[in-house]
């Protein structure tokens, strides 16, 4: 039988950038046992994506192998289904998550574990959906797991400050702690203040002012906990914002993030610093999918590309402004 092929973006090697990638044509994949086949109608980046490719993750065997074909955030229509799967059949919508390591999403089909793999409603679009995986269930463990806050307005109202509040995390972080009826401060740039404003968001910063830059809340509030969605801001400048107990969870943990953990811990202090380790699960996405589908909460999307033009959505991402969601559609 001859070999069914379709439209891919790979790259053959670390570094490169957006010029690393090219479009080609690979064989359809095949769902193995628990698997199901993809025909995708949508993808979204992350950062996560174009750290691997420069690198700084081979320690983690991220990717695999070369060529690699990146992405892991994806949505589609379930085509076949491997051996042993019983929660999906062909025809099914759905989002799912795709290992770092292997990647897959930069394509027309990709095969997905069933444990990883979500029902996509009517009410809820392939591209909103997609946003979800990483950004969403990040911006979910960092207010429930790290900073131990409650979604559903039964626990005490805490002060919470979002940075980078427009950003992929961010914009997600800022309507969930919303939901848990949290008191939100803000930061991003200017031109983002009015969205972030109408994400829910009581208070924002632009964080090219003093008082953004020193992240003073304009009423004067200590901060519970720090959703940290950005790099570049001191421990030092957090320090004096914080509530005797407060917390700040960095998502994107550097040497010097490690370290003040490190010392913390060693010195008893009651102000925290908490690198953020996430492993996405099914049960997280679902809870964010209904949410989506409810109206509690919405992807911002920024900018969509077909998959011929993914370099161009591969630079605006490293270049880091972007408001909210990169999409790229197998067109």
């Amino acid at each position: 039988m001859a070999v069914k092929l379709m439209h891919a973006v790979q790259y053959n090697s670390y570094g490169g950038g957006p010029s690393g990638l090219k479009l080609v044509e690979i064989p359809i994949p095949t769902p193995k046992k628990d698997e199901v086949l993809l025909k995708l109608e949508a993808a979204s980046l992350n950062p996560v994506d174009w750290t691997i490719q420069t690198g700084l993750m081979r320690p983690l065997f991220f990717p695999r192998h070369f060529p690699h074909t990146p992405v892991s955030d994806v949505a589609g229509e379930v085509v076949e289904v491997g051996q042993g799967v019983r929660k999906f059949k062909v025809g099914d919508k759905v989002v799912a998550i795709l290992t770092l390591s292997n990647g897959g999403g930069f394509a027309e089909f990709a095969t997905a574990s069933e444990s990883l793999t979500v029902t996509r409603p009517p009410e809820v679009s392939a591209a909103e959906a997609a946003g979800l995986p990483i950004a969403g269930i990040t911006a979910h463990k960092c207010l429930t797991q790290a900073a131990g806050v409650k979604l559903d307005g039964t626990g005490p109202q805490k002060n919470i400050l979002v940075t980078a509040a427009s950003g992929g995390v961010g914009h997600y972080a800022v309507q969930l702690a919303k939901l848990g009826n949290h008191h939100v401060t803000a930061t991003c740039g200017a031109r983002n203040i009015d969205l972030v404003k109408s994400l829910g968001a009581d208070e924002v910063l632009d964080y090219k002012t003093p008082e953004g830059a020193a992240l003073n809340s304009p009423s004067g509030r200590k901060y519970d906990a720090v959703i940290h969605c950005t790099t570049g801001i001191p421990w030092s400048t957090f320090n004096p914002n914080l509530s005797p107990n407060g917390k700040v969870i960095d998502i994107t943990p550097g040497p010097k993030a490690m370290l003040t953990f490190t010392l913390q811990k060693l010195t008893c202090s009651k102000k925290q610093l908490v690198p953020l380790l996430v492993i996405r699960k099914a049960e997280n996405l679902e809870y964010l999918v209904k949410l989506v589908k409810e109206g509690k909460l919405k992807t911002v999307i920024d900018s969509t590309h077909p998959l011929s033009k993914a370099e161009d959505a591969w630079g605006k991402s490293i270049d880091g402004h972007a408001t909210g969601k990169i999409i790229v559609e197998p067109k």
